[in-house]
């Protein structure tokens, strides 16, 4: 049995977490190791009582490792533990690491620069373009979008990350084989083929109301900041931003109208000490990092500009004076989704520019 192997077991043993088992590994030194003693010998841990250690000393009466890889690999999948060297080394720090994480997709050394962005599942639209504009921009600038693919706040992280062809993780609170939100499925799959869909579940685990709490210290624990797009005061967005503060990370928080009961939260997160976010210069100023200089497209004259997808229906739509988007919309027959997607694209290429009121005007 290999080193993963053993730890994917163990991960599947009920209640034993990752603080039972660094302590575990304190005293027997290797997985294997923990799945070979006897039951009176691991009660001798701390923190490690009957219950348990009959688990583990017990643990094939109740784990079957077997089909677990076999699912696994069925699945396209594969696990990492701390060993690992692309397991984020943030994450280890964190009070209570993830055992394992099931990876759908690929991490990469550099996904270690990350921001993780959170907020409501009900959002406005306001909040539904913050989210994806900053990512969008974050995301160019280099960074990893950490988020955790439930609807609204995280969707838009995820699509935002994706437009600038960058990279993005999802964080799940289930297994890969009951992935949550199910409208969300192609979504994973894009994200999975260009980035990383992860969990610390096992396969078939179902989402329930201990698994999101378990996941969003991931989400918080990943990243170097936390960025809250849109909260409410209830949001399940501020019990990450406070383990993101546990955790010692930059807390950012974008403000929101305060009449406003789906900006209250994060408002609120700014009166206590959040760093207020107006652009993407704001987060990388704040981790040290500089955005690039140079827009997406090397304008040369006397060369045309060369455009990709819906991208020059959405140029075209707009008039020599300032354009509404409903008017866009309109004139290039798309759908107002693929419109604002076109448009942040064709704002970070700067060919054009937002004017307050959802009115665009073109640079060249």
């Amino acid at each position: 049995m290999t080193e993963t192997e053993a730890c994917i077991a163990l991960n599947m043993v009920p209640k034993l977490g990752p603080v039972r088992l660094r302590r575990l590994l304190d005293v027997f030194g290797t997985p294997q190791r923990i799945l070979l003693a006897k039951s009176h010998e691991l009660r001798s841990v701390e923190g490690v009582g009957p219950e348990i250690a009959d688990a583990i000393a017990h643990w094939e009466t109740h784990v079957d490792l077997s089909a677990e890889l076999a699912r696994i690999a069925d699945f396209g999948a594969h696990v990492i533990t701390q060993a690992d060297p692309v397991y984020p080394p943030l994450l280890r720090e964190i009070h209570n690491p993830p055992i394992v994480l099931y990876v759908w997709g690929e991490l990469l050394e550099k996904d270690r620069h990350a921001l993780s962005i959170v907020g409501s599942r009900k959002t406005s639209h306001y909040g539904l373009e913050s989210a994806k504009k900053l990512s969008y921009q974050l995301a160019y600038a280099g960074l990893t979008i950490v988020s955790g693919l439930a609807r609204g706040i995280d969707t838009a992280a995820h699509q935002g990350a994706l437009a600038a062809k960058g990279r993005t993780v999802a964080v799940l609170g289930s297994g890969l084989l009951n992935l949550y939100p199910a409208e969300n499925q192609a979504l994973a799959e894009k994200i999975a083929a260009s980035g990383a869909v992860v969990t610390e579940f096992p396969m078939c685990v179902a989402p329930d109301v201990q698994t999101f709490p378990q996941r969003n210290r991931i989400v918080s624990g990943w990243s170097d900041g936390l960025l809250v797009v849109e909260a409410g005061l209830k949001s399940g967005a501020l019990i990450t931003a406070g383990q993101a503060a546990e955790q010692g990370r930059s807390v950012f928080a974008i403000p929101g109208q305060i009449d406003k009961t789906t900006s209250a939260g994060s408002n609120r997160l700014i009166q206590q000490g959040a760093k207020l976010v107006m652009g993407a210069a704001d987060i990388l100023d704040d981790l040290q990092i500089l955005l690039p200089e140079k827009p997406l497209l090397e304008q040369t004259p006397g060369r045309a500009v060369q455009f990709t997808g819906n991208e020059r229906a959405v140029y075209d739509a707009i008039t020599e004076g300032e354009t509404a988007i409903d008017a866009i919309i309109m004139k290039s027959g798309l759908p107002p989704g693929a419109v604002s997607s076109t448009l942040l694209a064709l704002e970070m290429k700067r060919l054009v520019k937002q004017l307050p009121g959802q009115h665009f005007v073109k640079l060249l």
